[in-house]
């Protein structure tokens, strides 16, 4: 298996293989060599006659074949795309293709949200006759990172906060954020070169005084008058703050805390690595520890599930899901 930037890299050289199997959950990297080969290998006058799209739905492995085998007019190459190829049931049937492929056809399968059985005998000769690609989700903890090594590839820069802050708001789907981020470029003033919280507040409408991460710094400091100021807006814009969100972003919060407490290096480097953050936020995690002793982040971490329980209807059957987070916000800093 190839990694995305090997590929991207033979790709633009024009070191094109004759056939592309791009599977796994995350879309963004599938779509990006698909889409690169649909825009590049032909000229725009080959692709009238020597590129296809077909989707996943709509055929069956034999037209995949029949489409792959035909060779190309007046261009070297024919590009076929099949999306959606997940959906396609007697996909185990194109080893009969991949075994014998056609130099002068580029076959792309988006075989998207799932990934080919390791043991099966196509999955076998696609590694020897075809260039797969595993296309992973990132876990949460990554997504700032990969938020800010993007906007450099681009010739910006962004806070730390400001990274946690779009994470935050965006999760890690990395084509909706990257949608965003195009969407940000152009409102951009001229001359901006570091994206901070306060232009993503201005420009994309996310809050960078009330969401989830704003909460956890409050309740690190036990800062009562702020904490009590972000809840009240959750109350008051429950369709923007989710409740179900909130929850699992302060349990994974706290878990963290409680792991800091026993960890045997507490070194910034040590620390970041071991609870998956940017550097920048340990000391936040430091002095998180000292408000909250292990004994009460176990307290904490069960009223976060028993919250969780109750904002679902067991054992709570009139409070609204602004009073169930009043009662959680005032449990923990007290």
């Amino acid at each position: 298996m190839m990694k995305f930037d090997q590929i991207m890299s033979d790709l633009r050289n024009k070191k094109y293989a004759p056939i592309y199997f791009l599977m796994g959950e995350e879309t963004y990297y599938i779509d990006e060599i698909s889409d690169y080969i649909a825009a590049n290998v032909l000229t725009e006058t080959e692709k009238v006659f020597n590129q296809t799209v077909i989707y996943g739905k709509d055929t069956d492995i034999g037209t995949v074949i029949n489409a792959a085998k035909r060779f190309p007019m007046m261009a070297n190459n024919q590009v076929i795309i099949v999306r959606e190829a997940q959906n396609i049931k007697t996909i185990d049937d194109l080893i009969y293709y991949v075994e014998k492929p056609l130099k002068s056809t580029v076959l792309v399968i988006n075989y998207k949200y799932k990934v080919l059985d390791k043991r099966k005998k196509l999955f076998t000769a696609l590694d020897k006759h075809a260039i797969i690609f595993n296309s992973e989700k990132l876990y949460d903890d990554k997504i700032p990172n990969w938020i800010s090594e993007y906007l450099h590839s681009k010739g910006y820069g962004i806070t730390p906060d400001a990274a946690v802050l779009l994470t935050e708001f965006l999760g890690n789907d990395l084509g909706k954020i990257v949608n965003e981020l195009k969407k940000l470029f152009i409102t951009l003033p001229q001359g901006t070169v570091k994206i901070t919280a306060d232009i993503i507040e201005k420009n994309i409408g996310i809050s960078k005084d009330y969401n989830n991460f704003e909460l956890q710094k409050a309740l690190a400091t036990k800062d009562i008058l702020k904490a009590n100021r972000i809840i009240l807006h959750f109350a008051k814009n429950p369709n923007d703050n989710p409740f179900v969100l909130t929850i699992s972003s302060l349990y994974s919060y706290f878990i963290k805390v409680f792991k800091y407490h026993f960890l045997p290096d507490k070194s910034k480097t040590a620390v970041a690595a071991a609870l998956k953050v940017h550097p920048f936020f340990t000391i936040e995690y430091e002095a998180a520890a000292r408000k909250y002793p292990p004994a009460k982040l176990v307290q904490i971490i069960a009223w976060l599930r028993e919250y969780d329980l109750k904002s679902k209807g067991v054992g709570s059957y009139s409070a609204t899901q602004g009073d169930l987070l009043k009662e959680l916000v005032y449990k923990i800093v007290h």
